[in-house]
């Protein structure tokens, strides 16, 4: 394992020249605004059930369509119970 671990080491130079004279500031910035870069962590038990970002997003989806149904669902009319009338002794 010592000869993996040298040829690992021996890879790595002992200093790198980067120019940042000519570097670009917020070069991707515009693209992420306009793509949107949100991420969002999910707990390990809630990641286990979901195979992909793409059925996550699925999932979310159908949630707020069942959410907007139910809010735009007029609510139930419900009546004061009727009042009994007593039977007249004949």
């Amino acid at each position: 394992m010592k000869a993996k671990e040298q040829e690992a080491q021996d890879d790595m130079r002992a200093e790198y020249n980067l120019d940042y004279s000519t570097a670009i500031r917020g070069k991707y910035y515009h693209r992420l605004l306009k793509e949107g870069a949100n991420v969002v962590v999910l707990e390990p038990d809630v990641a286990k059930a979901f195979r992909s970002s793409t059925a996550v997003n699925e999932a979310l989806r159908s949630l707020i369509r069942a959410a907007r149904s139910m809010s735009q669902e007029p609510a139930a009319s419900v009546r004061p119970p009727r009042k009994r009338r007593a039977l007249a002794a004949s």
